[in-house]
């Protein structure tokens, strides 16, 4: 597998300044899937650890979904959206090929005239938008940009395909990426580091490209009366190894970015790992020798969420108190491509160190 290139940020501090998230309200149980499909509750609960996923009512877009956890995040911020300079929209099912999905988040939250660009990097995405975001407002090209995450893979499942139709959910979070104030609450081997966002790992191993993907709609297959007939314009995945996959480049990747960062596992406070299988997420923490409670999963309620399931994490973590300013947090998403992503923050723009001290 071919090494990533771990990075810590470099620049001014960067943190997330404001976080919002959006379901659907239409739920579909384990029990409504089994009353289509040649499977079972107790099947699926015990495979992946969902229960219930969010599905858009027919005519929702993905672009519908962002615009809304993209506002919370903007009210989060308490940010005027004229402040936003970029929107960077990661999803695996864009509301279009062109224009970007990002292009009519910015109209609608009124970004005025914000850059806006997708990002395709499977389930991995959401973590490569907040660096490229972070980098972006680091090196002071940009001042604020605002990274969605939003999902309607039900669009993009074969209903008929009980390998993925049980898998997958709807949903959208969204973070504003703003300079932060020096000074943080957390302890490194080597003394204080500034609050924020500390680091990333992105890599990626094209050599399982055939394990997740969807075949046909693009220029190396488009869109004829075959590939229709043949479902290709369907999710196609081939779970195992998909799940040797990301059992190992967790691991690796989390260990990359600690090291980067000068911290430990004994560091993280909260583990927010992408929301694809719970048998994924234990094998993962296993690794890493980590305690279970420091964990955070909403998958059971919400399945797999792509770019959304991060900041879904996120958005529900803080409402419930798991996730407090100061506490180291590690991010880890792994999906298509075959990509992976690490990040490592500290939650909150953090203290002023020569404050504490007096």
């Amino acid at each position: 597998m071919p090494a990533s290139r771990p990075a810590s940020l470099s620049g001014r501090p960067v943190a997330i300044s404001g976080l919002g998230a959006y379901v659907p309200k239409r739920v579909v149980t384990n029990d409504d899937l089994a009353a289509v499909l040649d499977t079972s509750d107790e099947w699926i609960t015990q495979r992946t650890g969902i229960r219930e996923r969010r599905v858009a009512d027919e005519g929702l877009s993905s672009s519908d979904l962002g615009i809304v956890a993209a506002r919370a995040a903007l009210t989060d911020a308490g940010l005027p959206p004229a402040e936003i300079d970029l929107v960077i929209t990661a999803t695996i099912s864009p509301d279009r090929i062109m224009p970007a999905t990002a292009s009519r988040v910015a109209k609608e939250c009124g970004c005025g005239g914000a850059g806006a660009y997708d990002l395709s990097a499977g389930c991995s995405g959401f973590v490569y938008a907040l660096a490229m975001a972070a980098g972006a407002v680091a090196a002071g090209l940009h001042d604020h940009v605002l990274v969605v995450g939003a999902e309607t893979i039900s669009r993009m499942l074969d209903w008929e395909d009980r390998s993925t139709a049980v898998l997958f959910g709807d949903g959208a979070g969204a973070v504003v990426v703003s300079p932060c104030d020096v000074g943080g609450t957390a302890q490194a081997s080597e003394g204080r580091f500034p609050g924020g966002i500390l680091g990333f790992d992105l890599g990626g191993d094209a050599s399982g490209e055939e394990y997740l993907m969807i075949p046909a709609g693009g220029s190396r297959l488009p869109a004829s009366r075959a590939t229709v007939e043949g479902r290709q314009h369907f999710m196609k995945m081939n779970g195992g190894e998909v799940y040797r996959f990301a059992t190992r480049v967790v691991a690796q990747s989390a260990g990359r970015v600690l090291g980067r960062c000068g911290l430990t596992v004994d560091d993280i406070d909260v583990f927010v790992p992408h929301q694809a299988n719970l048998r994924i997420i234990e094998k993962a923490v296993k690794k890493l020798g980590m305690d279970e409670d420091r964990v955070y999963t909403n998958l059971q309620k919400y399945g797999n969420t792509s770019c959304a399931s991060i900041p879904l994490c996120l958005s529900e973590a803080r409402a419930e108190g798991r996730l407090k300013d100061g506490d180291i947090a590690l991010l880890m998403g792994f999906g298509a491509g075959l990509t992976w992503g690490a990040c490592l923050l500290e939650w909150g723009r953090g203290r002023d160190p020569e404050h504490e001290r007096g």
